[in-house]
């Protein structure tokens, strides 16, 4: 993923009413009930059969740390489905969702004139229609720069041209994106 994608998966993080299970046969046995299966979760972990049975069963205790981050990496992006479904629908309904971002701004001009792109902060709230589109690309897979599109339109629409009362086309260049937030 890259940085909206990310971003994205942090504020459904933020969203869960309980913590993901610590221990790493906690984990295993977690990844297997929702894969539906100890060869599908070893396929996905890169590992064998034997060694998630092994993990399953307590015994084996704590994985190598390569193992451990796709594991515990593996668990956190399938936890609560159901949280991250009502979490997305309430902000693509109703809510929105607030950026924070540091990015290159600028306007298509001419070269020279005070148009030309320059480094901001900005945090603004988008409306529920930017949030419906942007979890709707981010659950088919998008790239982050379609997702960066997204955003840069929100941001267009709500902060450089005041709600659609200024005309011109954005151009951005995302260097981070702080967080990204459910509107309250």
């Amino acid at each position: 993923m890259g940085l909206i994608g990310d971003g994205l998966e942090r504020a459904l993080q933020e969203a869960f009413t309980r913590p993901i299970p610590k221990t790493a046969g906690a984990q295993m046995r977690y990844l297997v009930r929702q894969l539906g299966g100890t060869r599908q979760a070893a396929q996905l972990l890169g590992t064998s059969q034997r060694t998630v049975e092994r993990y399953v069963k307590g015994q084996f205790k704590s994985p190598r740390g390569d193992l451990a981050s796709r594991l515990e990496n593996a668990v956190r992006a399938r936890w609560q489905p159901g949280v991250r479904s009502r979490a997305m629908k309430a902000a693509a309904a109703a809510k929105g969702i607030v950026i924070e971002t540091r990015a290159a701004f600028g306007y298509t001009a001419a070269p020279g004139t005070t148009d030309d792109p320059r480094m901001r902060r900005i945090t603004q709230s988008l409306p529920p229609e930017y949030a419906s589109r942007l979890f709707t690309a981010y659950q088919s897979g998008a790239p982050d720069s379609e997702l960066s599109k997204i955003v840069a339109q929100g941001l267009q629409d709500m902060y450089f041209r005041d709600g659609g009362r200024r005309a011109g086309d954005l151009e951005v260049e995302f260097t981070d994106i702080d967080y990204i937030d459910f509107d309250l």
